[in-house]
């Protein structure tokens, strides 16, 4: 049993300084150790008619679990099988035309041997994430992946850190290598992401958040400003909107507005919507994506857009930053 010592920060922190320059270490070996092994790997995952397999037991197998995360999310399906309970039964998860993705520092994994042969004759197209080319899980392989690392961050050489830091990381350059050959977009990723902040930014349009019909402040030109304050605090959106009788957009009258009209003394009882409206409200399409619509808003410093048709004219609705807010666009 080891021997309690007393806790001493400098250490502590040196030995942190010492495990970031051993694990940047060997992510720097990697890309030299890379060569036709990743190629072939990733051309095999891309014509893959089934999906990616990923399999790995102990410290490569949490790392497993998070590539096939990563793969599946960025247009390769994927998943992860637990080696050890895959010989007993969940190996008919695998069928024909999947690419088994297997993961060992050593490539001796008792786990991962015992199944070696059943995935050859399943047919099963095996690519080796190893450290060690001569290993049994490498010499089974259809082509093997390099993974290897010169030492481990933790002192002993012993606790899984700067390899599994390079297992993870040569499955973030599978998987960026795999999006970049499909043409994965930002528009792909957010689909398969629609609860994600970059789905809402990518999938929501302005014709899903905006205010429209009723409950749209509406005024015309000859309205008078007291009867269009009152219309404007019915909708509580903080503007009226001044149309003509086809619903064509004339102006916009907002709280900012009112506030000037205060400031320098005006007598709002003998005035119209049409002497004190803004002639060039900012305007966006009911079809352009609310983001776009927080962009115009910030840019602009503003609270809210009017949503119009592709004429530019004919009013659609009204967009405000609350909208956006409730929606979590931003």
């Amino acid at each position: 049993m080891s021997t309690a010592v007393p806790f001493d920060a400098q250490r502590a922190l040196a030995l942190a300084a010492q495990t970031f320059e051993i694990e940047a270490a060997a992510l720097q070996g990697l890309a030299a150790r890379q060569d036709e092994g990743f190629t072939r790997a990733v051309e095999a995952m891309l014509r893959c008619r089934g999906r990616v397999v990923v399999m790995g037991m102990g410290k490569s197998g949490h790392v497993g679990r998070k590539i096939a995360a990563t793969l599946a999310s960025t247009g390769t399906p994927a998943f992860f099988v637990h080696p050890a309970e895959a010989s007993h039964g969940d190996l008919g998860m695998v069928t024909p035309g999947d690419v088994v993705l297997a993961i060992s520092n050593s490539g001796e994994s008792d786990e991962l041997a015992a199944i070696l042969p059943t995935l050859r004759r399943l047919g099963i197209t095996l690519v080796a994430m190893t450290g060690k080319p001569g290993s049994t899980l490498a010499r089974h392989a259809d082509m093997v992946v390099s993974s290897a690392v010169d030492q481990e961050a933790c002192p002993l050489n012993l606790a899984p850190t700067a390899s599994t830091t390079a297992q993870m990381a040569l499955g973030d350059a599978l998987a960026v290598a795999l999006l970049d050959a499909r043409g994965f977009r930002e528009e792909d990723f957010a689909r398969s992401h629609p609860g994600g902040s970059l789905g809402r930014k990518l999938l929501v349009h302005v014709a899903d958040l905006m205010r429209s019909g009723d409950a749209l402040p509406l005024v015309r030109e000859d309205t008078g400003c007291i009867d269009m304050m009152r219309e404007m605090s019915a909708k509580g959106l903080g503007a009226a909107i001044v149309v003509d009788g086809d619903q064509r957009l004339q102006g916009i009258f907002t709280d900012g507005d009112l506030r000037r009209q205060v400031e320098k003394g005006a007598d709002l009882r003998q005035l119209t919507a049409g002497a004190v409206m803004h002639r060039s409200p900012k305007t966006i399409r009911q079809d352009a994506l609310a983001a776009a619509a927080a962009d115009l808003m910030e840019l602009h410093r503003i609270t809210s857009v009017l949503v119009v048709g592709d004429d530019g004219r004919r009013l659609l609705g009204m967009l405000t930053i609350g909208d956006l807010m409730r929606a979590k666009v931003v």
